[in-house]
């Protein structure tokens, strides 16, 4: 299925489903449809990021955490994860729920993203990431207390979901076990 094909589950405000859409459709009219956010992490807490592709259909070259997508239709949002962590960097691990919310951004390209997104996290301590280069340009591991400097600085940086989930979601909540 190319990415053109690809359908988002749209969802209420409670995150129940109401339908489906053609994937760039629903993020050209803004329709709030179900998401879901990996952050990975490994034995040093350092957080691994990932540089968005700068191909992408919105936030090319953005900095942002490990995994985030769409789960297709009749696909939970943990199975969702798997399938792009491999997809989009090669690797796999445990993951599990910690946070949900939504949102309403409009992005680059004339995108708009309205998602319920579910936030999952994982460790992961493998020292090698091969990365599928259509999805991601770059990645690298950072410290917590590195990531929040940088992010203050240089927000701009960072995807919108990105920011939104690190001024609402805890340290110790992203590295509870």
């Amino acid at each position: 299925m190319s990415r053109r094909e690809e359908y988002v589950i749209l969802v209420d405000e409670n995150d129940h489903q109401v339908g489906e859409m053609e994937k760039m459709q629903a993020h050209i009219e803004g329709k709030m449809h179900r998401a879901f956010s990996v952050f990975l992490f490994n034995k040093n807490k350092e957080i691994l990021l990932q540089r968005r592709a700068l191909s992408k259909y919105h936030s090319g070259g953005l900095y942002t955490n490990a995994c985030c997508s769409h789960p297709r239709m009749g696909e939970g949002v943990e199975a969702a994860a798997h399938r792009r962590l491999v997809e989009e960097l090669g690797i796999d691990c445990d993951v599990r729920e910690v946070y949900q919310f939504t949102y309403h951004a409009e992005l680059d390209h004339n995108m708009i993203e309205h998602e319920y997104d579910h936030v999952l996290i994982g460790e992961f301590n493998g020292s090698d990431i091969p990365f599928n280069p259509e999805e991601v340009d770059q990645v690298i591991w950072v410290s917590y207390g590195q990531l929040i400097s940088d992010m203050k600085k240089h927000p701009e940086k960072y995807t919108q979901w990105f920011r939104i989930i690190m001024d609402n979601v805890s340290e110790t909540v992203l590295f509870e076990k």
